[in-house]
């Protein structure tokens, strides 16, 4: 069967990739109907994701969302009896199904949180309809929890600062257990995704059906695997970003974030040593992209700057650049080498 050009399509330039999107209210109120905008506009690119050959397990789809306060508030109220501090935290965690390695990994965890001068609060079980997910998502379906954290008269961007490393610290920790993965541990967003269709998403994750949940801002991504199998932490978006991946450099990427360790300094963290790698090389390039987005901005680089700095636009070529903007590209250059695809 052939496809006959029509228009501005031509079959040669075809190509099957991810697809992403922001909802965000301008004035940052927070609403369940913002978050079920979010959803509709995730169930209308189920046809940018991959469907395993159950018909019920995808590739993978997600959403980043803006710390829903209110909600979580009155979650650790009804669940601990305890109220959250000013600047509290909330994780999202796969773990093991094994009863023994899942009490691991959480005690390895809060051993870092504590270290890190932060008290956890307690352990939520993420209430989930496993019935909705596929054979194939089955198989790998992790013990879903949530971590809630206390802190005492800190700011937002030091407590997220704080929790980066004590995450790092229980990943290096707990590296030879394969299903222990932190979706996100923040004071400013969660993360909920999984191998689930778009459309059953709200029905997994039973948090998001609650009325009582909204939120001002939210990231929603739909993965189609390319060159990565589908699991369940690889599922989008991660803890910083939603991206489409094909990063044709990423080899180099992560070759050189291991030879330049000791090249990243900060007063804002000490100990780099104590997490490396500092990329993970195991994970998709996708991931890879977002492990050092995060570390640029724990270090205290300015948002603008890393992103520029790892995604540049081609500008060496652009003779009519402003002078000052192309030297920042060229400044920039000379630390990081541009993590480049055509995405």
């Amino acid at each position: 069967m052939s496809v006959q050009s029509g228009g501005l399509y031509h079959p040669d330039q075809f190509r099957d990739n991810c697809g992403f999107g922001l909802i965000a209210h301008m004035k940052g109120e927070a609403s369940h109907n913002l978050l079920q905008t979010a959803i509709e506009a995730l169930t209308c690119m189920t046809h940018r994701g991959g469907i395993a050959a159950d018909g019920k397990t995808g590739d993978g789809c997600g959403l980043l969302l803006k710390m829903p306060e209110a909600f979580f508030r009155s979650v650790a109220k009804k669940t601990f009896g305890q109220e959250l501090s000013a600047a509290f935290a909330v994780g999202m965690v796969f773990l093991s199904r094994d009863a023994d390695n899942a009490a691991r990994a959480r005690s390895a965890l809060e051993q870092e949180i504590t270290k890190q001068g932060l008290d956890t609060v307690g352990w939520r079980t993420v209430p989930v309809d496993s019935s909705v997910c596929g054979s194939i998502a089955l198989e790998s379906l992790p013990t879903i929890e949530q971590l809630f954290i206390n802190s005492a008269g800190m700011s937002e961007q030091e407590l997220n600062r704080r929790l980066f490393f004590a995450r790092r610290r229980a990943e290096v920790v707990l590296q030879q257990d394969r299903d222990f993965y932190i979706s996100s541990l923040s004071a400013s967003v969660v993360s909920y995704k999984g191998l689930v269709m778009p459309a059953d998403l709200p029905s997994f994750y039973q948090d998001l059906a609650n009325k009582d949940m909204g939120t001002a801002i939210c990231v929603f991504h739909q993965r189609f695997s390319t060159n990565t199998l589908p699991r369940w932490p690889l599922a989008q978006p991660f803890r910083y970003l939603a991206h489409n991946g094909e990063i044709n450099t990423i080899m180099g990427n992560r070759n050189w974030s291991v030879a330049r360790t000791s090249k990243f300094k900060s007063d804002l963290l000490p100990g780099l040593d104590e997490i490396t790698p500092l990329v993970n090389r195991t994970g998709s390039d996708s991931s890879s992209l977002d492990n050092m987005l995060e570390l640029l901005l724990a270090g205290g680089v300015d948002i603008y700057r890393a992103v520029r700095m790892m995604v540049p636009p081609a500008w060496q070529n652009v003779e009519t650049m402003d002078a000052d903007l192309r030297a920042f590209y060229e400044y920039n250059s000379m630390h990081m080498e541009p993590w480049d695809g055509p995405a």
